[in-house]
């Protein structure tokens, strides 16, 4: 049967980490339920502690690894998880031929909004100041992680500096205002999240009295003219769906060269899971993406 496993991957995700999750969320409760390395990467990938423009986290590179460098932000509702949690991706990125940085970024709500992007944009300068080119620099993120690597085109932009030759988000929190309406219909149907409590996590990032609609908080309402390509992969029964889906139009609207792909059944963040095919399968076609791009379309 077609998608057999991410079926059964959403009923165990339900069980085990849904139920955690269920009540208003705790930094205590999210870190249990995210703060789990399932799967390490793949073989053949060395991992390497590093300190990028100040910031700590690690390389991952295959034993031949090509010309571009990427530039990978986890996700975990911006209070949880590290790049040791999410080797799985960022060691399928390395294996198609990345230089992986995998950023350590500061945790809220020990460090509010807006350090966590401060040190993602550290640790971008970083990457420049020793001699990578942004033509040969991509970015990608999920979840939180997605959000922050698009608030960082706009963090760029409005400083002047150099954008990356292209951006991958898979499952990107986009509107921390809530509007989107799969918040509540995708609101059972998540084998994770629950939408409706997104209010909750808001409260947990962003210090009292900020402006939620400022694109470097909530990027769908970022101006995308003159962005470099942005991909977007998404899951049909996320509630952070139509955060992928608004953000992608938005983009496309604005005229930046934009990808939107939605997956049916997987689980939000289905990457981490490459038990998964179609965890291989979104690896690839984002690794095609950034490739095609960095090497100048």
């Amino acid at each position: 049967m077609a998608q057999i496993r991410a079926r059964l991957l959403v009923g165990i995700l339900k069980l085990v980490v849904k139920r955690q999750m269920m009540g208003t969320p705790d930094v205590r409760r999210i870190r249990k339920a995210f703060d789990v390395a399932l799967f390490g990467a793949p073989h053949g990938i060395s991992v390497t502690p590093a300190l990028v423009g100040g910031v700590r986290g690690e390389w991952l590179q295959g034993r031949t690894p090509g010309p571009v460098t990427l530039l990978y932000v986890h996700g975990g509702a911006f209070v949880a998880c590290s790049p040791r949690t999410h080797r799985a991706a960022t060691g399928g990125l390395a294996k198609r031929g990345f230089r992986v940085f995998a950023v350590d970024y500061r945790l809220a709500p020990e460090h509010r909004f807006p350090a966590g992007l401060d040190d993602v944009a550290a640790a971008y300068r970083g990457l420049i100041e020793t001699g990578v080119s942004p033509g040969q620099l991509v970015l990608a993120g999920e979840s939180a992680g997605g959000n922050l690597v698009l608030s960082l085109l706009h963090r760029l932009r409005e400083a002047g500096l150099p954008l990356p030759a292209a951006v991958a988000a898979w499952s990107p929190v986009t509107d921390l205002t809530g509007q989107s309406r799969s918040f509540e219909t995708n609101a059972e149907k998540d084998a994770m999240l629950d939408g409706r409590r997104i209010g909750h996590v808001s409260d947990l990032y962003l210090p009292s009295g900020t402006d939620v609609r400022t694109p470097q908080i909530s990027p769908v309402f970022g101006d995308y003219a003159g962005m470099p390509p942005i991909l977007v992969h998404v899951g049909a029964d996320e509630v952070l769906r139509d955060d992928g889906i608004r953000v992608a139009e938005k983009a496309r609207q604005d005229g930046a060269e934009t990808v939107l792909k939605v997956w049916p059944v997987v689980p939000h963040a289905w990457q981490l899971f490459p038990i998964l095919p179609e965890a291989g399968r979104s690896i690839d076609e984002t690794a095609s993406f950034l490739l095609r791009h960095a090497a100048g379309g």
